[in-house]
């Protein structure tokens, strides 16, 4: 096994009776061997069937015949699959649905929809939830037939996500963030276990890092599950689907007509549809731990799977469209918190390893190499490492961790191979495939099975920190080296749980590099290449524009919004097509309810649509030029004057302001936000004003004055210790409806846009008299001399 994985076999045999009957009636429910490396291999998106509960049609999209359907229409929808097969989809939908399912998915190959319909043949007509996606050529209809009784359910715990979701935000650490997602997971959804699961690597293991769990069952947490649990497909399924459900492992698959399709010689590809039979490998899986139902919700990370959020129930489970939207939602939320809590720490990592590399840069001299060796044990802690080495100019010196000719001449050929400045780490050398970058090294257990390398040049310069393996000791719901064992019936998947606990060291690694060691590296990288070790104002400016650079999560909060929209899209949709549709039939409540559902819907839509906006402002480069400030704040008074003429706020401003080098368009988009909120808060005094101006302010060092725009005005001002609120995202100190509403995405963005350009933006204020908001553009030339 890969990483030198020493096991201590069955070390807690807990339970082998309760094992022994579980295992046997695993066998007993799959006829035959097991092959694990068939398990691996096989197609689970071309199983040709679906779960029962609910039935599919394949419709070639561009002339609305039927290319596929499941074999249990004519149960559902009143019209055999072999009628149905080679005839139009409008002989059991509605021309009109079809029409709105065209239109709704006309888009990319991802586009997909989801509308309630009336849908059969004639006389067997009734209510379904329609699902709709693309799948090249082909539009995939999966039809659920719809409870009328819970068809409001959502309205009735929209406010419940909407709970949920908040306190997911208020997660300060990643293990806080799994905890709450579980708890709010089982609490949404009943199930009677729900765990957090984190692959280590994209084809790892995993281990369950938080777990909510009914008192009857055993404990998973903690525990870590085989690579070969979660096989590759199902990880790329994972990737490119939010959620998987399964409604009951008993559950009789539904075949495809035709089984295998004309066109192409294969089943029907199956990969985005939610109604996908479930493999038989999986199946026994899920018996074996005294599963009937399983949910899982994808965890991703820079559109790569992080982990799961994995639910199993005791009994028979199925989730309306609408339960399901909304774990979807929460995992996207999910995923969207766990990348702002890690950029978070690593900027915080980053401003912390810039500090720490400065101070050790000041060690150096004109001999780097001489130097590095004089004050290796400052260099090593720099990165909590064992060993450190520098390749310039042919020669390599090492300190610490003996470092083998073979391992250096591997890792220059590494550094070659990557663009300067680019920083590689692994804890995991050993496990590295032969010859790639000194994968396998030396099998020398005094080496290094960790390495934090810089490439300092093309020609194979580097700077690496090394560390000593680190044995970390393991438990394992299953043994890893033998997820399968030979039982009465042939081989069977070994039972998995806390009953027979499987305790191993983990060779072969080392204590795994931080965000702010690899912060650490670059920075070293920076400052030998730049030769500006000394100069403390320039690495004072590269740290902060590093920090900068690494605080935007434009990258996770633009595509986390897009993804967050096209659910909401669906709830929006339902509730706007039941009152259009059903308003008359509907009481009062239920039509305040279905109002309100769309109400919030339209308002998380806003939010969604400001993070995006706030997203994109780090997405593109400033364009800056010297402007009139006088011709920009004109060109803002004709957006934000007739609001402040509304609200009777005179503007007052000098004859001329001077000129001002900034991105025009980003320093419009300031004053426009400054100036209507002037207006919103205006006082209710007779003298109501706002004020522009340029004024000079200290320096942040002190040394110098820079030049500084306020605008200033009389209105009700704001609370001391809530002046630091104002800038943050979607914070607004009032309620949604008081004074003209809004998002409070407004003074978060101008923050962003000045701390863009190298600036800064702060306010004086007092309750009753008035907000001063001044801001700098960071601007060169624009700071002047100290008066003497």
């Amino acid at each position: 096994m890969r990483g030198n994985d020493r096991l201590n076999r069955r070390c807690r045999p807990v339970g082998d009776d309760w094992l022994s009957r579980r295992a046997q009636a695993a066998e007993e429910a799959v006829p035959g061997g097991f092959d694990l490396s068939e398990c691996v291999r096989e197609p689970i998106h071309l199983l040709g069937g679906v779960q029962s509960y609910g039935t599919l049609l394949a419709v070639d999209a561009a002339t609305g015949v039927v290319d596929t359907a499941a074999a249990n229409t004519g149960v559902l929808l009143g019209v055999p699959a072999e009628e149905l097969v080679g005839g139009p989809v409008t002989a059991v939908m509605d021309a009109g649905d079809w029409a709105e399912v065209l239109e709704s998915t006309g888009g990319d190959e991802a586009s997909s929809a989801a509308l309630p319909v009336t849908a059969g043949a004639a006389g067997t007509r009734g209510p379904f939830d329609l699902s709709a996606h693309r799948s090249g050529p082909l539009l995939l209809l999966e039809f659920e037939p719809r409870d009328e009784q819970q068809a409001f359910l959502f309205s009735g715990f929209y406010q419940g996500v909407r709970r949920a979701l908040a306190r997911l935000r208020s997660a300060a650490t990643v293990a806080d963030c799994c905890r709450t997602a579980v708890r709010e997971i089982r609490a949404l959804t009943g199930f009677d276990r729900v765990v957090a699961y984190r692959f280590d690597g994209p084809d790892g293991p995993g281990e369950v890092v938080a777990e909510e769990v009914t008192e009857s069952w055993e404990p998973w947490l903690g525990l870590w599950f085989p690579a070969t649990d979660i096989p590759p497909q199902a990880r790329r399924l994972y990737q490119d689907n939010w959620i998987r459900v399964i409604t009951d492992v008993d559950d009789p698959t539904v075949r495809l007509h035709p089984a295998i399709r004309p066109a192409t010689g294969e089943p029907l590809d199956l990969s985005g549809a939610a109604l996908r039979t479930v493999s038989g490998f999986h199946l026994e899986y899920l018996r074996n731990i005294r599963v009937r139902s399983s949910m899982s919700v994808s965890v991703l990370r820079e559109g790569n799977l992080w982990g799961l959020i994995a639910c199993h129930g005791a009994a028979p489970k199925v989730l309306a469209p609408e339960l399901r939207s909304a774990c979807e939602l929460f995992g996207a939320a999910f995923s969207l918190q766990l990348a702002a809590i890690e950029e978070r720490e690593r900027a915080d990592g980053f401003a912390r390893s810039g500090a720490r590399a400065g101070a050790v840069a000041e060690l150096l001299d004109a001999d780097v190499e001489a130097s590095l060796l004089r004050h290796e044990e400052a260099f090593r802690e720099l990165t909590n490492a064992d060993g450190i080495a520098l390749a310039r100019s042919g020669r390599v010196v090492a300190a610490g961790l003996p470092l083998s000719d073979r391992l250096a001449s591997e890792l220059g050929r590494r550094a070659a191979s990557m663009t300067p400045g680019t920083v590689w780490a692994t804890d995991r050398l050993p496990e590295l495939p032969a010859g790639e970058a000194a994968g396998g090294a030396d099998g020398d257990p005094a080496g290094p099975a960790g390495v934090l390398m810089v490439s300092l040049g093309r020609s194979g310069e580097f700077l690496a920190w090394t560390r000593a393996e680190r044995p970390m000791p393991r438990e394992w719901a299953a043994d890893p080296a033998t997820p399968v064992r030979v039982g009465p019936r042939g081989e069977r998947l070994t039972p998995r749980g806390s009953g027979a606990v499987f305790r191993s060291v983990m060779r072969g690694r080392s204590l795994p590099w931080s965000a702010q060691d690899q912060s650490a590296a670059l920075e070293m990288w920076r400052m030998l290449t730049g030769l500006v070790l000394r100069h403390a104002s320039e690495l004072g400016r590269l740290n902060d524009e590093l920090r900068l650079i690494n605080m935007d999560l434009d990258s996770f909060a633009h595509a986390a919004a897009h993804d967050l929209k096209e659910p909401l899209r669906g709830i929006s949709n339902a509730a706007t097509f039941t009152l259009e549709d059903a308003a008359d039939a509907l009481d009062a409540t239920s039509v305040r309810r279905l109002e309100t559902m769309r109400r919030l819907a339209g308002r998380m839509d806003e939010l969604l649509n400001s993070l995006l906006h706030y997203a994109r402002l780090g997405r593109g480069g400033l364009r800056r030029a010297e402007l009139d400030l006088d011709t920009v704040v004109d060109a803002a008074l004709e957006v934000a004057g007739p609001r402040l003429a509304d609200e009777h706020v005179t503007v007052v401003r000098p004859a001329a302001l001077g000129p001002i080098e900034a991105d025009p368009d980003r320093l419009y988009e300031i004053l426009v936000n400054l100036l209507v909120n002037a207006a919103k808060y205006a006082a209710d005094r007779p003298d109501r004003t706002v004020e522009i101006a340029v004024c000079g302010v200290p320096a942040p060092d002190g040394t110098a004055r820079e030049r500084a725009v306020l605008v200033r005005d009389n209105g009700i001002g704001i609370p001391t210790g809530r002046q630091g609120e104002v800038f943050d995202l979607f914070r607004r100190l009032h309620g949604p409806a008081e004074f003209g509403g809004g998002t409070g995405v407004g003074l978060a963005v101008v923050k962003r846009i000045v701390e863009r350009h190298g600036g800064r933006i702060w306010l004086e204020s007092e309750p009753g008299r008035g907000t001063t908001f001044y801001f700098t553009l960071g601007a060169p030339g624009a700071v002047e001399p100290e008066p003497s």
